[in-house]
């Protein structure tokens, strides 16, 4: 019920208040349309600004973490920049080169747009040409200075690049170094080859000359047993001989005694001549075959050393091969460190293609109209001040006249 009668006193209260307003509706009006007329004005007679933006994103190039992968990395982070270009941080610089007063010149806005790696730049001014240089010598000395850092990192990346293709050429004057390296190595092969061949052609010679010997010796060792038979019948002669002139002296025949003697005598002499003339023959014999033995002995170690020679020569050989292979894998291990300084080669290029330069993202441009002043935003802001003031004021005398009235003694 209290509740019910308290909102009815609000009625009554607010209807009392809009009767008011009503009542002194111009009072209320004219100071409304008043203002809002005088705020048109002074709005009019301010000077216009424009608001002139661009767009910018720093410098940026590749790098790569400790697990090879790559990644983009912008020379400053776009809040720093925003933040030095908002504290005025060139202000100084560009003020003295287009010839503004410190105290004239106006204040440059920049923001990192959220999720972007772009900074906004933005200023007021009475003249849209001027703004427009006034950011354009903004992002000129930007660029000046963070493409120092690109050039320097593009410098590391040609030293780098210069680097590898000096070592790639030292490398291939190495791998032709050891190509020429075998090929002496393979003429060596050949020679040892060739002399091997000439060894086994001097090895078979020799084994014929053995086979040679060894024939001339068998006949040899027969000559001398046949001539050892010989010289044995012939002395079985002369015994024989002897014998039967023994006998011949002991009959003691008369007339053939003599004869006998003499012929037996011949014989004899006969016999033993031919026997020193085979003895002779035998000795000399005997002296080819000592020297046929000595040839074959000679000869057979001779083989032995061109065997051990033959055997050395194909070690050799042999070690020379595994020094080629060697080499071979040393140029193979060359030629993979050359691609794999190739791949650097193009690895760097790509991250110089891959550099960006501070840029303009969006050229300066001004507002299409002037920002400064709002002439509707201030006219209607004036008017709700003025309807504001003069209902308040309305109000107020109205209270104090029913103050008032209340005071005064009834009659």
């Amino acid at each position: 019920m209290h509740q019910q009668e308290e909102m009815e006193l609000e009625g009554i209260d607010l209807m009392e208040y809009v009767n008011i307003a009503w009542k002194h509706r111009w009072q209320i009006i004219i100071p409304t349309v008043v203002l809002a007329v005088l705020a048109g004005i002074v709005s009019f007679l301010l000077p216009k600004f424009w608001e002139v933006d661009a767009i910018i994103i720093p410098s940026k190039f590749l790098t790569q973490n400790q697990t090879g992968e790559f990644k983009q990395v912008l020379v400053v982070e776009p809040k720093q920049i925003a933040g030095q270009i908002s504290q005025g941080a060139y202000n100084s610089l560009i003020g003295a080169e287009l010839n503004i007063p410190a105290r004239e010149f106006p204040k440059i806005k920049a923001e990192n747009l959220r999720d972007t790696n772009l900074v906004s730049i933005s200023v007021r001014e009475k003249d849209p040409q001027k703004g427009k240089q006034i950011l354009l010598a903004l992002f000129n000395h930007l660029k000046s200075e963070f493409d120092k850092k690109i050039d320097v990192e593009i410098k590391s990346l040609d030293t780098q690049i210069e680097q590898k293709k000096n070592d790639i050429l030292d490398l291939e004057n190495e791998i032709k170094t050891r190509e020429n390296d075998i090929k002496k190595k393979q003429n060596d092969i050949k020679l040892k080859e060739l002399d091997v061949e000439s060894r086994l052609i001097e090895k078979d010679k020799t084994n014929k000359e053995i086979e040679s010997d060894k024939n001339k010796l068998k006949i040899t060792e027969e000559r001398i047993a046949g001539i050892q038979e010989e010289m044995k019948s012939i002395k079985t002669r002369v015994d024989e001989l002897d014998k039967q002139q023994q006998q011949s002296l002991a009959e003691k025949k008369e007339g053939t005694e003599t004869l006998a003697l003499l012929l037996y005598s011949n014989e004899v002499q006969r016999n033993l001549q031919y026997y020193n003339t085979l003895s002779e023959k035998i000795s000399s014999e005997r002296l080819n075959t000592e020297n046929l033995t000595y040839s074959i002995k000679s000869n057979e170690q001779e083989l032995r050393q061109i065997d051990n020679q033959v055997s050395q020569i194909k070690t050799t050989g042999d070690t020379i091969r595994a020094e080629i292979d060697t080499i071979n894998n040393e140029i193979r291990k060359i030629k993979n460190t050359i691609s794999n300084s190739n791949n650097d080669i193009k690895l760097f290029e790509d991250k110089k293609n891959r550099i960006d330069y501070t840029q303009l993202v969006k050229d300066p441009t001004p507002s299409f109209g002037p920002v400064f002043p709002n002439k509707r935003m201030i006219v209607l802001i004036a008017g709700f001040l003025g309807f504001c003031l003069s209902s308040g004021i309305v109000l107020f005398r109205e209270n104090m006249e029913k103050r008032k009235r209340g005071s005064l003694p009834k009659t």
